[in-house]
């Protein structure tokens, strides 16, 4: 069986993006404008099963700008009506990968910062941009 239940939701699904999202562009181009310059969907370190969707590689910062149905966001987040066996684990497990992320790359030394994509961008912008010129 199939993980959707339905071709609509297939079609769907398939057409989400893993990067490049609408607020992903934005935050970049604030980024872009205010001189700072970055890496785009790349791992920080090699062994971590996450691709951060802004990096700052010689000041170590991750950023992740995280979808509010994929990542659960406390506010947005909502929960499948349908196939639900196969996606509350599923979400369960984005939470559960974002957490290990976070840790694996703070003990390796990095600065992670992750924001929901309904953020404003700019001031997602301010956030990023006060720590990556902060940091060394």
């Amino acid at each position: 069986m199939s993980w959707a239940s339905s071709a609509g939701v297939a079609r769907s699904m398939r057409s989400n993006r893993s990067r490049d999202t609408g607020p992903e562009l934005a935050v970049r181009r604030e980024l872009h404008r205010r001189g700072l310059r970055y890496r785009v969907d790349m791992r920080p370190i090699p062994g971590v099963r996450s691709r951060a969707d802004i990096v700052f590689t010689r000041r170590r910062v991750a950023v992740y700008i995280d979808g509010c149905f994929w990542h659960q966001c406390p506010v947005h987040g909502t929960l499948p009506a349908t196939n639900q066996d196969y996606w509350l684990p599923k979400l369960a497990r984005n939470r559960e990968r974002d957490i290990a992320v976070n840790t694996a790359l703070r003990a390796a030394g990095w600065t992670v910062l992750r924001f929901w994509e309904h953020q404003a961008p700019h001031e997602v912008a301010d956030v990023v941009e006060a720590t990556a010129r902060r940091t060394p």
